[in-house]
């Protein structure tokens, strides 16, 4: 089987437009989170999040073309181009039909699916976007990044919830391993800071009603109260390791391991049990040939809601035992947000980036740990230290799991 490594990393995040941003945001501790700005959240019992500035579509596309997206692709475009320059992977001689592209999305366009609504109510039928089903479904970012680089192999949009961007770079990992595909570009988007999305997230009590940016999301704190909406997407150059030594290219880390379970439980909440995502993680582990005590830093869902931290930390000593407690855990969503379908490629991003540059990134405005919330969840401050294996966790609604396990590459 092929090993599989990654040459190239795209973001974008409310951190900032771009992989030297966002991960220099999660090294100094740096809030993204702030007031929504993108529509007037009075009467809404949510009124913060992490949002995506100063973005400009028509930088990159023309803006007819640009018009005929939703937001989720044009990050997911933006993210893409960034990492296949970072890799260079375009530029060699390499058959397109061995390329995939697996992007995925957790909702897909729903900022269209809203403003197409409001048209057929307002202004009739006739008055509805022929664009509109190719801007609302959840594939289409994929499809777009296919055909913006000639991309022919396995094109791919896994849609699980939260676990969504996770599923995919494991996938990916799978079709490269296997000898499917020699290399494919992997990960997520997310555009859903809208009325319905915020209304519909915060009525079944998933989103904090605090409306200061500076606490509203602390993931692991006593006064956790619920998980801030994000936006933005990460995608991922991989490729086999014969492919990427053949052409030169360097390697940032090895995905090594991927995990996948299902909690079987419920629509929303996690099985407190925490045998789902333990699963997951003992799964990811077995299929890197790794043990508990080969892991530096486990990058956690996180999500700031007291249900889904506590079970976390669980199903983290259920899966890793007494080695639990000398690994270091945090969640970047404290500083980003929830990204729903895109958090897993941006919080695999950031284990690319601190398995190569050995900095584990914070979890911010964790004070007070909450009740059973018992593990070194790297509070305020990044930990300099050499991280040899990093896990990634990510946990959707329906009792989706899924982990990858990256190593730092040694050759």
């Amino acid at each position: 089987m092929e090993r599989v490594v990654i040459t190239g990393l795209g973001a974008v995040t409310p951190l900032g437009n771009s992989v030297p941003e966002y991960w220099d945001g999660l090294k100094n501790g740096k809030n993204g989170i702030g007031r929504i700005t993108a529509f007037d959240t009075q009467g809404h019992k949510a009124s913060v999040a992490g949002e995506v500035r100063d973005f400009d579509p028509t930088t990159f596309l023309d803006k007819k073309e640009a018009s005929h997206m939703d937001r989720n692709c044009h990050f997911a475009l933006a993210a893409a181009e960034e990492a296949l320059e970072q890799s260079g992977l375009m530029e060699s001689d390499i058959d397109p039909f061995r390329v995939g592209a697996y992007i995925s999305s957790g909702i897909g366009g729903l900022h269209v699916f809203e403003t197409e609504y409001e048209k057929l109510l307002n202004k009739g039928p006739r008055r509805v976007s022929p664009f509109c089903i190719p801007m609302l479904i959840s594939n289409m970012a994929a499809a777009h990044v296919s055909m913006a680089h000639n991309l022919k192999g396995i094109s791919y949009a896994p849609v699980s919830a939260c676990a969504s961007s996770t599923h995919a770079v494991g996938e990916a990992m799978r079709a490269i391993r296997h000898g499917y595909l020699d290399a494919a570009v992997a990960g997520g988007t997310e555009a859903c800071i809208t009325q319905m999305a915020v209304a519909g997230f915060a009525n079944m009590h998933a989103l904090t009603g605090d409306a200061d940016p500076e606490t509203a999301c602390r993931p692991f704190d006593k006064d956790r109260s619920g998980f801030v909406m994000g936006e933005g997407a990460g995608v991922l150059v991989l490729e086999s390791l014969t492919n990427a030594k053949k052409r030169g290219a360097n390697i940032i880390a090895e995905v090594v391991g991927y995990g996948a379970t299902s909690d079987a439980y419920h629509i929303t909440s996690p099985d407190p049990t925490g045998e789902g995502p333990a699963r997951a993680i003992q799964l990811a582990l077995e299929d890197a040939g790794l043990k508990p005590e080969d892991v530096t830093y486990v990058n956690a869902h996180g999500t700031s809601t007291p249900i889904n931290d506590s079970s976390e930390t669980t199903a983290i000593k259920l899966a890793l035992g007494e080695a639990a407690y000398q690994i270091k855990v945090s969640s970047t969503k404290s500083m980003t947000g929830h990204l729903l379908g895109a958090a897993g490629a941006i919080e695999a991003i950031a284990c690319a980036k601190a398995v190569s540059e050995g900095i584990i990134p914070p979890t911010i405005h964790l004070e007070n740990p909450g009740e059973g919330c018992d593990l070194d969840y790297v509070p305020n401050q990044a930990v300099a230290c050499e991280v040899d294996v990093a896990l990634s966790n990510s946990l959707g609604f329906g009792g989706h799991n899924a982990t990858i396990a990256l190593r730092r590459f040694q050759g």
